[in-house]
């Protein structure tokens, strides 16, 4: 599906950004692509025949210039929660739709506060449009249908590749923040490695521990259900040792230096799954709703690798948007519905699994 409508990439220097753009190209989209460095933005838009930005975002004075020929941003430079806010305020500012594809509870939070500036502006303020959290809300929303009046909500994911550097900052960077979960609708501390069990998933069983994802906010705002609680697979060894050394390593990050040391690294030594790696994983997400009688309905997704995942479900988001329109600060689920997850290829849903023997 293309449009005519101009739309921009910002962040197309980053791993994330660059496989965004090959699927726009791919789904026979030129978006302009953009970032803060034109020494790496230039030979990108170049080698792919593309118009170029180069624009920092410290103040909005200079961004509200450089989107006056798009209807829409996608956003792609983390760690959004020092990146995300100017962003979405020149874009208010200038009618623009505005996407990105964070996983950062406090970036989703700040965002759905400015829903009422959204509907006034007439435009969309969608955060994550990627892996995270297009699958665990979509999958969250679908069971809470099955259950209205929902009490407890739990959703597991195993995405099974290495994290590009983005990613890795920004979970760097929220790390400090320690761990939650949402009970009676507030976000509660609770130790990081907290509640390790096994979950079923489409393929097999795992271990999975809390940990804080977007869904603790996206899902609340897509469902309203007021106790929440996210995990994520990981091997016993790994999930034991986060039980136990979680509290220092809270308190560990919380050192400025030692987390711009941890950044640094990360930019040297961490590039993301390459294509093959990509094209062969695979993703697992589980979800149940519960009401306060002990009614449950289950669900399954099975889609691609995360990074693969990303790249479509974002750009299938730029153009619905463009498309429908949806006004608002919103939630992929709430944009599109549950099944918008089912549009992007290979997903499987399932409502119930075979008996293991």
């Amino acid at each position: 599906m293309t449009t005519s409508r101009p739309w921009m990439i910002y962040g197309a220097s980053g791993y994330t950004g660059k496989i965004v753009i090959e699927e726009a190209l791919a789904r026979g989209h030129r978006p302009v692509v953009a970032g803060r460095s034109p020494d790496k933005v230039r030979p990108i838009a170049e080698s792919f025949g593309l118009p170029w930005a180069a624009f920092d975002l410290t103040e909005v004075s200079r961004i509200i210039p450089a989107l006056a020929d798009v209807h829409l941003v996608l956003h792609c430079a983390g760690p959004f929660i020092h990146t995300s806010a100017n962003m979405v305020t020149a874009c208010l500012a200038r009618g623009v739709h505005y996407l990105d594809v964070t996983g950062e509870i406090p970036v989703f939070a700040a965002i759905f506060d400015r829903d009422e500036e959204a509907r006034r502006a007439k435009v969309t303020l969608l955060p994550g449009v990627g892996f995270d959290v297009v699958p665990t809300d979509c999958l969250a929303k679908y069971v809470s249908e099955k259950i209205p009046n929902a009490r407890f909500l739990e959703i597991a994911f195993a995405s099974l590749g290495q994290s590009s550097a983005g990613t890795a900052k920004s979970a760097i960077e929220m790390s400090q923040r320690g761990n939650f979960v949402r009970r009676e609708g507030a976000l509660v501390p609770a130790p990081l490695g907290d509640n390790l069990h096994r979950v079923r998933f489409s393929d097999r069983e795992r271990d999975v521990v809390s940990i804080p994802w977007g869904d603790l906010e996206t899902a609340y705002k897509s469902t309203g259900i007021a106790n929440i609680a996210t995990y994520w697979a990981m091997p016993p060894t790994l999930a034991r040792g986060l039980k136990v050394f979680g509290s220092g390593i809270v308190s560990a990050m919380q050192n400025d230096r030692l987390r711009e040391t941890l950044k640094r690294f990360v930019d040297r030594h961490v590039d993301g799954p390459n294509a093959e790696e990509r094209e062969r994983g695979r993703s697992f997400v589980y979800a149940m709703a519960r009401d306060a009688a002990g009614k449950t309905a289950e669900a399954w997704l099975e889609t691609l690798e995360g990074y693969a995942f990303t790249t479509k479900a974002a750009v299938y988001s730029v153009e619905r948007v463009l498309q429908e329109n949806p006004i608002g600060a919103l939630t992929p689920s709430l944009a599109f519905g549950s099944d918008f997850v089912l549009s992007i290829p290979t997903t499987k849903r399932f409502d119930s699994l075979p008996s293991m023997p």
